[in-house]
This record gives C-alpha cells, structure tokens and sequence, in this order.
C-alpha cells in the first residue's frame, strides 16, 4: 500500500514537472514566434520603405525630362544639371544639417536641434530601418529642390542655383517641414498632409514664384503692350516621358509614406493617387479644349501632374469619388492659375511649376478640410478626420487653409529674399548675349543636340573653350 502511495507521488511530480516544463517551453516557444514575427514586420517596412525611396529617386529624373523638355534645345543640359545637381547638394546638406532640423528634438514646435551628421544613427542590426527612412526623407527633400529650376529655366546663372538650393534643402524645407512630420506646432493642431502637397509641393512652387519674380522673364516672352508670347518648348516626347516617369514615382512617393509595407491600405492609396492624376489631365485638356478650340498636348501632361500634386495631401483620407473630385478641380486650377501667373502676375514660368505645384499643393491641402472621411481615414491608419462635407463642420478646414498658407508665404518670403540678396551681390541673371547663346554653351561650353549645326548653338564659345 505504501508502494503505491509512493509510486502515486513520484508520478504526480512528475506530471507536475512536464507540466512546468510544458508551459516554459510553450512560452519560450511564443516568445520566440513573437520576436520571429516582429523581425521580419520591421524587415518588410524596411523592404517597402526602400523600394519607395528608389521610386521617389527616379522622379528626380522624371523632372528632368519634363523641364528640359518644355525647355528650348540650348538650355537642356542646363536643366540636367539642374536636376542632378540640387540632388547632390540635398545629399550632403540634408545629412549634415536638414534632417536634424526637421526630425530633431523639438523646440517650442517650430525647430529640430538634434541628429546633425546623422549622430544618433547606430550601425547596429536594430538601425536598419532608421537607415532607411532617412534614405525615404531624403529623397523628398530633394525633390522639393528641384521645383524650383523649371521656373528659373533659360536664364538663371548656374552658381546662383546651387546656392538657392543648399539653402532649400539644409533650411527652408527642414524646418517649415518639422512644422508637421517633426511634431512640431501644425502636427500639433492637426493639420493633414499625408505625402507632402503643402510641405514638398507648395514650398517648392511658392519659393519658384518668387525665385521668378525676382529674376524677370526671359527675352522675347512679354511684348511692350503687356501681351505674353508662347515660347515652346524642344521636344514634346521627353516631356512625356518626363510625365509618366514621374506618375510611376509617385506609387513610391505616396503609398511609401506610410512608411510601412505592413500597412493593408497601400494598394489603396495607390489607387486614389492614379485616379486623381487621370481626373486632372481629363479636367485640364477639356477645359483649356473649350477655352483654346483644340485639345493641347502640354496642358495634359501638365493636369496629370496637377491631379497628382493635389491629391498628395488627402490620398489617405479621401473616398474614390474625393480622389476624382480633388483632381477634376486641379485640372481648373491649372488652367486658370497658369493665366494667372503669366498675365496677371507677368512671371515667366517655363514649365508651369508655380501652378502646378504651388497652387494645386494648396488645393489639394485644403481639399483635406473638406472631403476627408473618418471611414477613410480609419482604414489607412490615419485616424478619424472628418471634412466639412461630412459633417465635420470648419475646424479641419481652417487647421488645412492655416497650414498651407503659412507654409507657403513661408517659402515665398523667405526665396524671395535669399534671390534678392544674390541679385545685388553675385547676380542671378545671365548676360543678354548668353542667353541668346544658351545656358549649355555660356554656363557648361557644351551642346545637347551638336547636329542642329552652329547656327543653332553659336560656336564661339565652344571654339573659345577649346582654346
């Protein structure tokens, strides 16, 4: 009897201690599943957010084909260098000194004072993803850079530029974009701007304005009495090209901003931006079609570019039928902004960039305020914004018109300045003579198209280089 009782016991502690291990184990085998599934959710956000980074990289060359393209043959390798260039400097200046300003420890939410040279960036395994999104951020700094050089095309000197664009990409940018992505006073009041309409787009357009305005028109584009002359550009063909490469970046340069490939609303917001970009080039041909009598080939590339612009700001927040609606009205802005801005304002824009990126970033901004959908918003991950149109009354509206306002004079006032000060020291403008030459010849002593013969290009000044 006291065999058995015995034989119970050991057997009782031994259920007990398979039991324990069991349950370890089981745990230690959860924990294990659980860091296993983390590891690879941030190996899949870094996959994403670096296959973003490259689609917005390539929209650097999408706006150089377009700006050259609406540009004349003489100018072309001026504005590949352009495009080239201020990329360069947004990779140095943005790493030593911008991203720190707009991502930094903030301070009284208007300036980031921490990370310059990427400090506090480690080359841990734990890093990667870090490494990465700054890579993403990057990417859009350059590309609020590059802008400008369309609506200074033809005439601007070339060192003028690069100064204009170490101080966009090391300054104005970061710190109009702490405003929001840095948590700074607009995040605070909850302002919306999912991929930047209002912090790329409209702080571009708006500093092009005044980069513009201060440096004056090119020749022959205003007659005496006031009235505008078109000055066609060369090659319709890479400003198409230019146009298709950027819509395909933008796959990158909206659904990448939600930084996450873990995120079940990519395909989305994917969706609302190449709709809206279809509605605005639908929108800008048929309108200018009635306003000109003929269906124009710039003005559609140009609204599909309008519609994409607009709908950066809300292609998290809108419905399909926002989305269309957000890029038929960008269509119109463009149209008549363009009149705007050349007869009214008499600037000389090559490329039509104060239009379509300054006001269609501030359409698309304020858009937000009236079209955002709390069911939208819940799904991308975004929140419950709710719009004036659905029933969310003024309050989003008037946090989106402040925003995009401020942000805008900001970026105005500021270029504005920084080109004044060039014109009454260094100079912004080449001379008459060089411009009549071309930018390629005078500022590079090279040609894009040598088989247009000297007549076209001036050889004197190739001659003399190679002297």
């Amino acid at each position: 009897m006291l065999r058995n009782i015995r034989l119970i016991k050991i057997g009782s502690m031994a259920l007990a201690l398979l039991a324990l291990f069991t349950l370890f184990s089981g745990r230690a085998f959860a924990q294990e599943e659980e860091i296993a599934a983390g590891t690879i959710a941030i190996q899949i956000d870094t996959i994403w957010l670096f296959l973003g980074a490259v689609l917005v990289f390539w929209m650097q060359a999408g706006f150089a084909m377009v700006e050259s393209g609406f540009s004349r043959a003489k100018n072309a390798a001026n504005l590949l260098m352009k495009n080239l260039m201020d990329f360069c400097m947004a990779a140095i200046l943005f790493y030593a000194v911008g991203f720190g300003l707009m991502y930094g420890t903030d301070v009284a939410g208007l300036i980031g004072t921490s990370n310059f040279f990427l400090s506090e960036l480690s080359l841990g395994a734990e890093a990667g993803y870090d490494w990465t999104n700054y890579l993403f951020q990057l990417m859009f700094a350059g590309a609020a850079a590059t802008i400008v050089s369309g609506a200074v095309a033809e005439r601007l000197k070339f060192k003028s530029y690069l100064i204009y664009s170490a101080v966009m990409t090391a300054l104005i940018y970061p710190i109009s974009g702490h405003w929001l992505w840095g948590g700074g006073w607009l995040a605070e009041r909850g302002f919306v701007d999912f991929a930047g309409s209002t912090i790329v787009h409209a702080c571009g357009g708006f500093a092009a304005l005044a980069a513009a305005w201060v440096l004056g028109p090119r020749i022959g584009k205003y007659n005496k009495d006031g009235s505008s002359n078109a000055i066609p550009g060369h090659s319709l063909t890479l400003a198409a090209l230019g146009v298709f490469v950027l819509w395909m970046g933008w796959f990158g340069f909206n659904a990448g901003s939600t930084l996450s490939g873990m995120n079940a609303s990519l395909g989305y917001i994917a969706v609302t931006t190449t709709t809206a970009a279809a509605a605005g080039a639908l929108s800008a041909l048929i309108i200018n079609w009635f306003k000109a009598g003929h269906p124009s080939t710039e003005m559609a590339l140009n609204g599909t570019l309008a519609g994409l612009v607009g709908i950066t700001a809300g292609t998290a927040n809108v419905t399909m039928g926002g989305a269309i609606i957000v890029g038929l009205v960008a269509g119109a802005v463009l149209v008549f902004g363009l009149v705007f801005v050349e007869r009214v304002l008499k600037v000389d824009d090559p490329v039509g960039a104060v239009a379509v990126h300054g006001l269609n970033g501030m359409w698309g901004t304020i858009a937000v305020g009236l079209l955002a959908a709390p069911a939208v918003g819940e799904f991308t991950g975004m929140g419950p914004v709710t719009g004036l149109f659905y029933g969310g009354g003024f309050s989003q509206l008037g946090v989106q018109l402040l925003g995009t306002v401020v942000i805008s004079l900001w970026a105005f006032a500021t270029m504005g300045a920084l080109f004044y000060a060039m014109k009454v020291t260094i100079g912004v403008r080449v001379s008459e003579k060089e411009e009549i030459e071309g930018l390629d010849i005078s500022e590079h002593f090279t040609t894009s198209y040598p088989e247009f013969g000297p007549t076209a290009v001036g050889t004197d000044a190739l001659a003399a280089a190679g002297d």
